[in-house]
């Protein structure tokens, strides 16, 4: 990790321990949630929601990474440890910290009590910096910029933040600062929003992505753990303690540059907390231009590889219409389109689409096969499902409820993991 990285003269490397916080249940993306925690849901053909935020780490040139898990986290772990092996020899990590009832009896209560039951895994490591962040989200991020303004504002707090319109911002924690940037307000899902200073009509809402002072950090965790009224959340409780007490500060993610982004991507972030959102994010990665660019190699996103062949597509029986179409979509490796036809799909790896089957606008994951004739329309179907020829999903979402489907409350369908159609 170079001082040019971070901008500013840092003297020795700094020792930054990053902990990731993915014990979330992830209840407004039911039911891909039923089975997995939110950030071990798959996302863009390849990878795992936590994939992102891991990959921002590494390709910051931090390496030392906790996980901290509790709710449902097999699928995580195993993704963590199949995928995520990083130079042992060189003291780098990325390790999942369970649930360890190490003050009491209590499992976690919220994310601020993950960390304080488990901080010794922080003090173990006598960190100059701790990076909190959270394993939910979508973004590229250059971590050591975010630090580098820690050092420069001789920070105990620093909280990264993106601009986002008003109109959106009040589903999110939303910040308040000065003209020195530093914060001087903070409310989760405010009524009334003030604008950032200058720029009317938007608002700076949290990312969930915090720089501490280990000192600061820990002071806080046990005031916190003290307090009978709180829900003990680094949103809710956390940054309002802190940040009237302390230097705390704010950091514009529109100011991060990462290399091979070009300004369409700039201040790209997504909180997939939502079926729509969920599916908006994979979409974005099929445009023309698209606005997250997972083909950038100077920033890679990092997962596991499962091997398979390449993708194949078969039939060219134009006047019979049995063609093996894909258009502005991402299909992964083991995929066959025999005979069938997708529109802005994302497939995962081992999909077959059988011939005459139309599917469009939807996210498909792994080992799905689509029968003959299907047809399906703003559908998520989970892992290992068999949907048979001539199935409509999508298009009456009465019948998808009573067939057992899962209809959202912006009409998208989705298939539970191995469902099995009557």
């Amino acid at each position: 990790m170079s001082d040019a990285h971070f901008g500013y003269d840092m003297g020795p490397q700094p020792n930054v321990l990053a902990v990731v916080l993915a014990g979330g249940e992830g209840t407004r993306l039911l039911p891909l949630t039923a089975h997995r925690a939110k950030p071990a849901v798959p996302f863009g053909g390849s990878f795992r929601i936590i994939d992102f935020v891991l990959s921002n780490f590494v390709n910051s040139g931090i390496h030392r990474i906790k996980v901290l898990t509790q709710y449902k986290s097999d699928s995580l772990l195993s993704h963590i440890s199949r995928g995520w092996r990083l130079s042992a020899m060189l003291d780098h990590y990325v390790e999942p910290v369970p649930a360890q009832q190490r003050l009491g009896k209590d499992w976690f209560k919220g994310s601020a009590d993950a960390l304080h039951q488990s901080f010794n895994v922080v003090a173990d490591e006598a960190p100059d910096f701790v990076c909190v962040f959270g394993g939910d989200h979508i973004y590229r991020m250059d971590v050591r910029q975010m630090l580098g303004f820690h050092l420069a504002k001789q920070a105990d707090l620093t909280i990264a933040a993106v601009p986002m319109p008003i109109s959106e911002a009040h589903a999110f924690g939303v910040i308040e600062i000065d003209e020195d940037w530093r914060m001087c307000g903070f409310e989760e899902k405010p009524a009334d929003l003030k604008p950032i200073p200058g720029r009317p009509g938007w608002a700076l809402v949290s990312m969930g992505n915090y720089s501490f002072s280990p000192e600061v950090l820990r002071a806080a965790l046990e005031d916190d753990a003290a307090r009978e009224d709180s829900v003990h959340d680094f949103g809710r409780d956390i940054v309002p303690m802190l940040f009237p007490r302390s230097r705390t500060y704010v950091y514009n993610f529109l100011d991060n540059d990462i290399p091979g982004v070009e300004d369409d991507e700039r201040g790209y972030w997504k909180d997939v907390g939502t079926l729509e959102s969920y599916c908006q994010a994979n979409f974005d990665l099929v445009s023309i231009k698209p606005v997250l660019n997972l083909y950038n190699r100077r920033w890679p996103i990092h997962s596991t590889a499962r091997p398979g062949p390449p993708a194949k597509f078969v039939f060219a029986d134009e006047a019979g219409e049995r063609m093996g179409i894909a258009t502005d979509s991402l299909v992964s490796p083991g995929c066959i389109i025999s005979g069938g036809r997708i529109d802005r799909t994302i497939l995962f790896p081992g999909v077959r689409i059988n011939s005459f089957a139309h599917v469009e606008q939807s996210v498909i994951m792994d080992d799905v096969t689509v029968g003959r004739h299907s047809r399906l329309r703003r559908t998520i179907v989970d892992k290992h499902v068999e949907i048979p020829p001539r199935t409509m999903i999508g298009y009456d979402l009465e019948h998808d409820r009573r067939r057992g489907l899962y209809v959202g409350e912006e009409g998208i369908v989705v298939v539970p993991k191995a469902f099995r159609f009557g």
